[in-house]
């Protein structure tokens, strides 16, 4: 470490004594980082001021510890409820900088004069935050729009800051066993990971793009216009919003709110953004949805997207409409398809929980599915579970969203908005041409997989004659085993036949597809039910 690295860990370390975690690091590193002295014995998660004092130290500690801090209230199923709610209190709101270390980095990212490029660009503020602020000003062209500029050394401290923590979350991972299960290090490469995304005003402008291309066809939404020739790592220009916070519009009696309409905008256009597109807002507050004309909809401050894939889109739909049947078993089936759960675990305690978690908070008297959802985490986290990554993010933003149209329609149903859209997903699923479809993409991934096949088996012959390798049959069940590996190969080769076959365009066709293929696809279904039932009557 350099001299300014030993500063700031002397720093770091004496505020992390100084709210009493010297106790847990002179027992957990072995004096690695403190001096030893004479402790009583001390037990971290039992202490009922922890929360309070986590939060202390990453408010003293500045930018990067807060943001870890914010990173970690969304992650409540491995922190739990109580750490999370308390940092979710973190504040990143700092004094604003001098409008001459703006107008430099400015110079500087767009490389020519401010007086060049814009006819007016205002020294107050209009927003700060620990990592950059926002001024309004007036491009040359006439377009207003309002600038985010970032602080500077910003980068810098970062970097410092993530090195100290990796080497920090390192020790206590492989000293202290109280709170290795805890997966420190992991803790900090995700925030090494979005903290990066974050500083680069780039990702902020490809989100803006590719947001506003999602909802093209939909004027009730309406995205930031990005002026990307005015943008860099460090500036972001985009269009001004001249409208009324969506946090305003709560208590407004201004007619020129539609108020339930509002409501169904902001979940179907969210619902969308999640279920259907697999890119939504991760951040949808109050504070970054606005109300424009004719009510419309519009999203700010999109530094940081949440990405679904295919496949676990699907799988929340799933997920989300087993919940509103209150399916405990459909939930638990669901969360071991996906891997969440272990197919061998016993789920006799979870099922009993997740029965009253369902009869207690599914009633709209008592609370929606931001509730359910908030409870289900604090409920992983109980039994030891630790949801996905995307699972989470998505929880906290459902959770977001609903609050914020229950404020505008306290008589909204999010599940009005969520049930279209999940059932047209489970219908097209089981669309014979969509299917069909599938397996021609992954025509390429067969015809890879069967050529890897020969060499594999030749490699492993060969290990087994170096005797590198010894297979035990059990002699009284290899007829049960070649049968079933007979059928399975059949059924493969049935499978990619069909599918290759499905490129001839000529010839009899039926549903128009060739008669052939749909034949093949036939007979492999019917050996496939075979083999399930003879599985099922083995067993």
């Amino acid at each position: 470490m350099d001299r300014e690295a030993k500063k700031r860990m002397r720093e770091i370390t004496a505020t992390l004594r100084k709210y009493g975690f010297g106790k847990l690091l002179n027992k957990g590193i072995k004096n690695k980082i403190f001096p030893a002295k004479e402790e009583e014995e001390y037990s971290l998660l039992n202490d009922p001021e922890l929360p309070v004092k986590l939060r202390l130290v990453c408010q003293d500690l500045g930018t990067s510890f807060i943001k870890l801090g914010q990173l970690l209230s969304t992650r409540q199923d491995i922190v739990g409820e109580k750490i999370a709610k308390e940092l979710a209190k973190l504040q990143d709101d700092n004094p604003p900088v001098s409008y001459e270390e703006i107008k430099e980095t400015v110079e500087s990212e767009l490389g020519a004069n401010i007086e060049d490029i814009f006819e007016y660009f205002s020294e107050e503020s209009l927003s700060t935050a620990s990592i950059g602020q926002v001024h309004e000003a007036k491009l040359k062209t006439g377009e207003k729009v309002a600038v985010k500029v970032q602080k500077q050394g910003i980068t810098e401290t970062l970097e410092s800051d993530l090195v100290i923590m990796k080497h920090l979350a390192q020790l206590v991972h492989k000293h202290n066993d109280e709170l290795r299960g805890f997966n420190l290090p992991g803790i900090i490469d995700a925030f090494d990971h979005s903290i990066h995304i974050e500083i680069d005003y780039i990702n902020e402008l490809l989100n803006m793009t590719q947001l506003a291309s999602n909802f093209e066809d939909d004027e009730s939404i309406h995205i930031p216009i990005a002026y990307s020739k005015y943008c860099t790592t460090k500036v972001l220009t985009m269009e001004f919003i001249e409208g009324t916070k969506v946090s305003e519009v709560f208590v407004s009696e201004s007619e020129e709110f539609d108020k339930p309409l509002l409501a169904k905008r902001v979940l179907d256009s969210f619902m969308k953004q999640v279920l259907l597109d697999g890119f939504y807002h991760d951040d949808p507050h109050a504070g970054n949805i606005f109300i424009l004309e004719n009510n419309v909809v519009c999203y700010i401050d999109l530094g940081s997207m949440g990405i679904l894939d295919e496949d676990f889109k699907k799988n929340l739909c799933d997920l989300l409409m087993l919940i509103a049947e209150k399916d405990v078993k459909g939930v638990i089936n669901q969360f071991i398809y996906m891997g969440v759960l272990d197919y061998d675990m016993d789920t006799t305690d979870l099922k009993r929980d997740l029965r009253d978690l369902f009869f207690r908070y599914f009633n709209s008297e008592v609370g929606g599915l931001n509730d359910i959802l908030d409870k289900l985490l604090a409920l992983m986290q109980k039994h030891g579970i630790i949801l996905p990554n995307d699972f989470v993010t998505m929880a906290r933003s459902i959770s977001m969203i609903e609050d914020v149209a229950i404020g505008l329609d306290p008589n909204v149903d999010i599940m009005a908005s969520i049930e279209p859209i999940a059932k047209e997903t489970a219908k097209e699923r089981v669309n014979i041409s969509n299917f069909i479809n599938d397996k021609k993409g992954s025509l390429l991934y067969y015809k890879n997989m069967l050529k890897s096949l020969a060499p594999l088996l030749v490699r492993t012959i060969h290990k087994i004659e170096n005797g590198d390798m010894s297979l035990r049959f059990e002699l009284d069940h290899i007829d049960r085993i070649v049968s079933k590996f007979s059928l399975v190969v059949i059924i493969a080769a049935l499978l990619i036949s069909s599918s290759l076959v499905m490129t001839i365009t000529r010839g009899p066709m039926l549903w128009d597809m060739p008669l052939i293929a749909v034949l093949g696809y036939f007979v492999t279904f019917i050996l496939g039910l075979i083999g399930i039932i003879n599985y099922l009557y083995a067993r």
